[in-house]
């Protein structure tokens, strides 16, 4: 959400896969010409070693670096056979968003049937573009709770927000990337260059698990409820322009895009075509951990339909009971960090029954939203009075270095600001939480979010081990009564966050 304000008015998520043709200028040369697929090759052939397992336990593999995440959904996406259903809050048509839509166009070509549902608030992609994409006959598009953005002027979008301001508010900011039901790759990550380490400014530290197996019927399950919702309205039922003709070359700018290899870097491609032997290495070394649990947990569409920003859902029930119920550690990692009384008082009773409490979130140098960010700075005292450990992360993270492992870093002689994203907990060393809930009002209450969660020693001490680096004075301040690295900042942030203390941290 980098330096979005999305909380009460409607500014712009980018969702365009076929983008505005001035955002993809024409290519000078045929890139496509060299690049091919392997035919020989499919993923349940790659998967069929496995098969016993997927039956019954479900692998598990922690996706740490924006690179490695990347390259798993291109491969995926480029062997799929039947399905991808994919629900996301930001698709963005930038340099990464632009390939992913050329790898799902030409897994529509194969005949796999692909499934996009993307929530309304910020879409910015023009309707022509949107109604592109979505006229191939194996392309659906779905916009989640519309009314706020695409396809509405000014004055019915702040309407909306006056006579409709709670409905409005209630947004989907589950993320899903499940291919022929059988992998599914959730988390933090939206797509967009930050979230891949691709963006020349700012990147974000984050992480997705990939799920294979059983679990997957669940998923699957929650992204149909989504799907059919009746907030869920095909696009083209949002728009008044006539449906494109089909025209087979539609398409043949977004593939030129994504060939030239100044917009995507062949070392990039032979990660991805060597991602099987990858794969076989990780499962062959215990890398992928086989479980008999793991649970994923959605809010359904419409979370918390009373009235009022207050209600909560399953995700939030769900992590204030693993909070309740934590007997010797609780390490944490939120991106935002807007606590409630209720929050505060979790923290206090875990604190109270020797439970040590670490959470790691932005420090304003570091943090995308000033907005949360003056939420969380109104009540740091009161939550370091409860006896946590707060961290707050470094723009110039030292291990940034270590997690950046996208192209772009070979690019360029210098390395953008880094800004924490992931949303993890650990819980005792036991059990690990990834998903995309962030600790604050808008995550327990008004948006829907999704959460896996993991009950193993292994998983949860690959995870720590990152956490634990994470800590460390040379990737992020120790926050306490008598400290804070606000003057760290530039004057321009502190001003904003001074001045963006007048939004309520109910709807943060």
């Amino acid at each position: 959400m980098k330096g979005k304000f999305l909380l009460v008015v409607p500014v712009g998520l980018w969702i365009a896969c076929s983008a505005p043709k001035d955002q993809v200028p024409e290519q000078t040369a045929d890139f496509c010409a060299s690049i091919h697929r392997n035919d020989s090759i499919s993923l349940s052939q790659s998967l069929e070693a496995l098969a016993d397992s997927m039956r019954n336990k479900t692998g598990v593999y922690v996706l740490e670096d924006g690179g490695g995440s990347l390259v798993a959904r291109a491969w995926l996406t480029e062997y799929a056979e039947k399905t991808i259903d994919i629900q996301y809050f930001i698709f963005s048509p930038d340099n990464v968003g632009l390939i992913a839509c050329d790898y799902l166009v030409r897994a529509a070509d194969r005949g796999v049937k692909v499934r996009l549902l993307v929530d309304d608030i910020m879409v910015e992609a023009g309707v022509h573009e949107i109604v592109t994409l979505d006229s191939h006959e194996n392309i659906d598009i779905r916009i989640y709770n519309p009314g706020v953005n695409l396809g509405k002027n000014l004055f019915s979008k702040l309407k909306k927000y006056t006579t409709e301001f709670r409905s409005a508010n209630q947004r989907m900011h589950n993320k899903t990337f499940i291919v022929d039901g059988k992998v599914t790759i959730t988390g933090g990550r939206n797509i967009a260059d930050e979230y891949f380490d691709y963006d020349h400014e700012y990147n974000f530290r984050d992480r997705d698990v990939l799920l294979m197996g059983k679990i997957n019927a669940t998923i699957e399950k929650s992204f149909e409820v989504f799907w059919e919702s009746p907030l869920s309205v095909p696009v083209t039922k949002l728009v008044s322009e006539e449906r494109v003709g089909i025209d087979s070359t539609r398409f043949d700018r977004l593939h030129q895009y994504a060939c030239n290899p100044e917009n995507f870097w062949p070392q990039v491609r032979v990660r991805i075509q060597r991602l099987p032997e990858a794969f076989a290495a990780l499962n062959h070394s215990g890398n992928i951990v086989w479980l008999d649990r793991v649970d994923f947990v959605s809010d359904v569409p419409g979370k918390n339909e009373g009235e009022g920003l207050h209600g909560g859902g399953i995700t939030t029930d769900t992590l204030i009971s693993l909070i309740r119920n934590a007997k010797t550690s609780l390490e944490i990692q939120s991106p935002y960090l807007v606590t409630t009384k209720l929050a505060r008082g979790l923290f206090r009773d875990a604190v109270t029954r020797g439970v040590k409490v670490r959470i790691l979130t932005n420090s304003m140098a570091s943090t995308d939203n000033m907005e949360a960010f003056s939420g969380y700075q109104r009540d740091r005292k009161e939550l370091l009075e409860t006896g946590v450990q707060i961290y707050e992360f470094r723009p110039d993270a030292k291990e940034r270095y270590q997690v950046m492992t996208g192209a772009l870093q070979e690019k360029i002689d210098f390395t953008p600001i880094f800004g924490l994203h992931a949303k993890s907990m650990v819980v005792d060393g036991k059990i690990t939480v990834i998903g995309t809930f962030n600790l604050d009002p808008r995550s327990a209450n008004l948006n829907t979010e999704c959460i896996a969660v993991i009950h193993s020693e292994k998983i949860a001490a690959g995870v720590l081990k990152g956490m634990e680096e994470e800590f460390k004075p040379e990737n992020a301040w120790e926050t306490t009564l008598d400290f804070n690295p606000d003057s760290e900042a530039a004057m321009s942030k502190r001003v904003k966050a001074f001045t963006r203390k007048v939004v309520p941290k109910n709807i943060l």
